[in-house]
């Protein structure tokens, strides 16, 4: 079965930090463009990063400076270290995978509460 798991998500102070990961399984995604999405309560999904297949990466303005997103091919997982976080950046975090060839793929999400 192909498919993406998130995990790492959970409840953190301000200032704090986490790490989600990001396993795809069922098929090799090294030549996917990989990215991280998030979705707070009452609002639209919107982009937090990606990173291409040769490695490249861009954020969303909010994220700039506080998050990096990263690949291990070889495990077949993609990771986003976010710190300084805020309460702004409570939302569910989803992965997201791209290909030209076999589509896009979505993970079930995983719950970031950054809350004091």
């Amino acid at each position: 079965q192909v498919q993406l798991v998130e995990s790492g998500g959970g409840l953190v102070q301000p200032g704090g930090s986490l790490r989600l990961s990001c396993a795809a399984s069922g098929r090799s995604f090294s030549s996917d463009l990989m990215a991280w999405y998030r979705q707070a309560p009452g609002k639209q999904r919107e982009l937090v990063a990606f990173i291409t297949d040769d490695g490249r990466t861009d954020y969303g303005d909010s994220v700039k400076g506080r998050f990096t997103i990263s690949r291990d091919n070889a495990k077949n997982t993609v990771y986003l270290q976010m710190n300084s976080l805020k309460p702004e950046d409570t939302a569910v975090y989803y992965c997201n995978a791209k290909n030209p060839f076999r589509g896009t793929l979505w993970g079930q999400g995983t719950q970031v509460t950054v809350s004091s």
